[in-house]
């Protein structure tokens, strides 16, 4: 429901600020005085794009603000959908520069147009004599028998399992494209497994390899220095460890002398034997280093085998070979699996679509139930305003299987003229009849469903008289369930506004402003007479207004 509607700066408005309450409300005024200005201005906040020389002040930004009472909509998954935080009382703002830049707002949280006018449609649905889109559409008449069947729950539990029905068959697809590929593939991939498991690679074993080819490539010039350092440590004339004991025998003999000489001579024997233990191990590694060319070529043969796996392959590990040989395997056992797979996703398919045929079938069964109620209720209604030579013929087929909404598509077919054939609406009804016939359907789902606020935009358009007082008792009647905002020049239909709005043009300073205000109990009295009468209207139209309006 619109709350409040705030124009800044938006063609003959500088500044308007309007409230709206539930049911019908009325806006009437002089033609040219700014009416079409204030749908103007709401469908900037609906997502329609704007141009700026249309603005009151072309040195100013131009700003529509709406706010909206939302709850009973079920928008909360359009807001988490979108990352909008949700509030039952939601604002749409609009920015336009005087550059022509504009800026779209949600709850102050920036949004692209088309964000503004998705949530736009779910809230404001604007109908003139000339929108024949809407009830035109195959989506919309199936919204309307699916309204009357009263079948929602059952309809929204087959959309969700349709929703998992085509994902399944897009797995499927790809499952059985990538089975038909692996089995194509399936000798090279077979030979590449192969010779990677021949291979029998460890993830650790190439820098192993590596050191040790270091080793054996370098063994004779490592078995020299070693045996260089053992000579020089133990057993050449001037051998350190020999002198280092004998620097020992020097202490020893005069540690009796000096206290601190004793602990000099206890640090240097702990020396003396750790050095004899370094050499010992020099030795013993010396005498373990041979050359061994047998080996040598055999880890270079490994290695070779090694690097040319990785370089075919394409990578510097022998980690990431045995990752790709762990792949070749998984390809190998779908290409000898993958006809399983896909044989069973199949039938989980197949189980998935005969329940939702069933499903289908009986939203279809209710459907057609719903129709003759709907073509009766929808021409009566059209009768009561004046078009009673209607014919309305609802078809129901099954073109396509299942669909997103079962296996119908739903046909509206129409006449207002009496032995004229039937055809789609657009193609036989005139703008007015057409908005009758909207407002005949629409009277009719909400009874059904919560719908957005509707604006009827001079619906009146080719009625009077007891016509126009049946219209607008309709009207009167569908505000009963939704906010109806109806733009009007007839006294009948003006008079059954809970909230009645004036516009007019302000010439009072030095230019023109359309403005808008509420009417007063009073000031309706007199709208209404003039409407009936003129400007000046005389007794007998003010009375006559007092008893359209029930006063």
């Amino acid at each position: 429901m619109l709350q409040q509607l705030n124009i800044t700066n938006y063609a003959l408005i500088d500044n308007l600020q309007i409230s709206f309450d539930a049911g019908l409300n009325i806006l009437t005024g002089e033609t040219g005085a700014g009416k079409s200005i204030i749908l103007g201005a709401l469908s900037l906040i609906l997502g329609q794009r704007a141009e700026s020389r249309y603005f009151f002040d072309q040195r100013k930004k131009c700003v529509i603000e709406g706010t909206f009472k939302i709850d009973g909509f079920h928008l909360k998954n359009f807001f988490e959908d979108n990352d909008l935080d949700y509030e039952t009382e939601t604002v749409l703002r609009r920015e336009i520069s005087a550059d022509g830049r504009s800026r779209a707002f949600i709850n102050d949280t920036p949004v692209n147009l088309n964000t503004l006018k998705a949530i736009g449609e779910k809230l404001i649905e604007i109908h003139s004599q000339h929108a024949t889109l809407e009830i035109s559409n195959p989506q919309f008449q199936l919204l309307v028998v699916d309204a009357a069947a009263g079948h929602q729950e059952e309809l929204s539990a087959y959309q969700t399992k349709f929703r998992a029905f085509k994902k399944l068959n897009t797995q499927l697809k790809q499952l059985t494209e990538d089975n038909e590929k692996a089995k194509a593939d399936l000798d090279y991939f077979q030979f590449q497994f192969d010779e990677l498991e021949k291979a029998a690679l460890a993830a650790d074993e190439q820098e192993s390899l590596e050191k040790e080819l270091y080793a054996l490539n370098n063994a004779d010039e490592i078995k020299r220095n070693l045996s260089g350092a053992y000579y020089l440590m133990n057993e050449s004339d001037t051998a350190a460890l020999f002198q280092l004991r004998e620097a020992g025998h020097q202490l020893s003999v005069t540690e009796k002398y000096n206290p601190s000489i004793e602990e000099l001579s206890q640090r240097l024997h702990s020396t003396i034997i750790e050095l004899k233990d370094i050499a010992t191990e020099i030795e013993a590694i010396e005498q373990q280093t041979q050359t061994d060319p047998a080996r040598a070529e055999e880890v270079n043969t490994r290695l070779s085998l090694i690097y040319n796996l990785q370089k075919k392959h394409r990578v510097s590990t022998n980690v990431e070979l045995l990752a790709i040989q762990n792949d070749l395997s998984d390809k190998i056992q779908q290409a000898v699996f993958g006809d399983e797979a896909v044989e069973k996703l199949q039938k989980q398919i197949a189980a998935e679509q005969a329940e939702l045929q069933t499903i289908a079938e009986q939203l279809s069964a209710n459907r057609t139930k719903a129709i003759p109620a709907i073509e009766t209720q929808v021409l009566a209604t059209l009768a009561e305003m004046g078009m009673g030579n209607s014919n309305l013929k609802i078809e129901l087929t099954q073109p396509a299987g299942l669909g997103d909404n079962g296996i119908d598509f739903v046909k509206f077919l129409f006449t207002a003229n009496k032995g004229h054939g039937l055809a789609e609406m657009s193609k036989v009804a005139s703008g007015g009849e057409l908005s009758r016939l909207m407002l005949s359907i629409k009277s009719l789902i909400a009874r059904y469903t919560a719908l957005p606020t509707i604006i009827f935009d001079e619906i009146d358009t080719g009625v009077s008289g007891e016509v126009a007082h049946k219209v607008g008792q309709i009207m009167e009647q569908l505000a009963q369930n939704l906010q109806v905002i109806t733009i009007t020049h007839l006294p009948q239909m003006a008079s059954k506004g809970k909230s009645h709005y004036f516009v007019y043009k302000d010439n009072a300073e030095d230019i023109t402003r359309t403005r808008m205000r509420r009417l007063t109990d009073a000031e309706r009295v007199t709208e209404i007479a003039k409407m009936l009468s003129g400007d000046k209207p005389g007794e007998s139209a003010l009375q006559n207004a007092r008893e359209l309006l029930g006063q």
